[in-house]
């Protein structure tokens, strides 16, 4: 069982097209822990209410729900490549929008640099599919796992840059953060050279919009949907509004930012194994166990306010996150045929973009008006529910 997991790993690396795709996805996934510490940070600095502070984190979510499936059926007909480089390019723009917002003291602008952000990172969102799509078959598991393991770097450089790089472009705080995002979106551009994905066969469109419907109406199909836009989205509810809560406990924005490193840390560090645990036991049982560590870790969240809490609930969360979201990813990955994916794959990142949306706007309403604590409640309660519908599905299935 190891030297076959040592083999599988060794014959994904030989892979020029994954390696490329890998090292792209390292380095331009650095950038999101810098986004995400900055959409609350400078938020909180340009908002003129305490309220909308997470208004630009949360305009970045609502970008990739509006961007996740026109960009999927794009990489449908020009390919994967140029997909993601535009991924890049929009992310680039809006560096450089965001730093001319902070110069002129413009919340609005701030808001649409983030949309820009957030569409670029739509396109990225996709590595993980294209992972699956350039190994046979039996390595997918491992491949789409090993592909998200590459953000464990990202985990770790990304708030690292931002602490290195705020103050770069002083008097102006976090200015220089943002040129870093830019700067890492040029250089994330350079290893899509290297891949080459033939494009795919390209069904009638017609064809497509009824084999997209036909498809969710699949147990598999519904139920990775399902489970990918939970964790995704209470993950957002619970990691988006951390940094304003911590500040308002009495934290400093540099622990804040290394609260969120280690989460984030702790979602992609399990996928050195994720692959291997679904290749054993199956893709649903991995993302169902995911859903239950989510709801230990909002327990973990609302029984205390001390950082040990901070770093404790979001590092279980980055588990359970992983488990769920690489399980539900590979589950949609095997249920799909290949003239099916791009719409289905669009589909599916479009709910998963909408959970996130309405949980990161409504993390900020929450956070502020009733606490922490109630928040993490909410966030266990939600997540109990979706295991109770999925429960009932799974009965429904096994009686039809």
């Amino acid at each position: 069982m190891r030297h076959g997991g040592h083999v599988s790993v060794l014959s994904i690396l030989k892979n020029r097209n994954f390696a490329g795709l890998i090292a792209a996805n390292t380095i331009l996934g650095s950038a999101f822990p810098i986004q995400m510490i900055l959409g609350a940070l400078a938020g909180l600095m340009l908002a003129p209410l305490p309220v909308l502070a997470t208004l630009p984190a949360s305009v970045q979510t609502l970008a990739g729900l509006l961007a996740a499936a026109p960009i999927s059926i794009l990489m449908g007909r020009i390919g994967r490549r140029a997909g993601f480089a535009l991924g890049g390019v929009l992310t680039l723009v809006g560096a450089v929008a965001a730093v001319l917002a902070l110069y002129i003291d413009n919340f609005a602008l701030l808001c649409a640099a983030h949309f820009l952000m957030g569409a670029g990172w739509s396109a990225f969102q996709y590595f993980r599919f294209a992972a699956g799509e350039v190994v046979a078959a039996p390595l997918r598991p491992v491949a789409i796992s090993l592909m998200l393991t590459s953000l464990l770097v990202a985990a770790l450089v990304g708030p690292q840059l931002f602490i290195v790089a705020r103050d770069a472009l002083a008097p102006v705080p976090f200015a220089g953060a943002y040129g870093v995002i830019g700067l890492v979106a040029l250089v994330g551009l350079v290893p899509l050279l290297a891949v080459n994905i033939p494009l795919p066969e390209r069904a009638p469109v017609t064809a497509g919009r009824f084999s997209a419907l036909a498809a969710l109406q699949r147990g598999p199909v519904r139920r990775a949907v399902g489970i990918g836009a939970v964790s995704q989205g209470i993950m957002a509810f619970l990691m988006v509004p951390t940094p304003i809560a911590m500040i308002a406990c009495g934290f400093s924005d540099v622990t804040a930012s290394d609260v969120i490193r280690w989460h984030i840390v702790a979602m992609f560090a399990p996928s050195f194994f994720t692959g291997f645990l679904i290749q054993r036991f199956g893709a649903q049982r991995i993302a169902v166990s995911g859903l239950v560590i989510i709801v230990a870790a909002a327990g973990f969240a609302a029984s205390g306010i001390e950082a040990v809490h901070f770093y404790g609930a979001l590092m279980v969360l980055g588990v359970g996150w992983n488990f769920g979201f690489i399980g539900a990813t590979a589950l949609l990955a095997d249920a799909l045929a290949d003239e099916e994916k791009a719409a289905v794959q669009g589909i599916n990142d479009t709910c998963i973009a909408l959970a996130s949306t309405l949980a990161s706007f409504a993390a900020g309403a929450v956070v502020a008006g009733l606490g922490w604590t109630i928040l993490a409640l909410g966030a266990g309660a939600v997540v109990c529910l979706a295991l109770v519908l999925l429960a009932l599905d799974r009965q429904a299935a096994v009686r039809a």
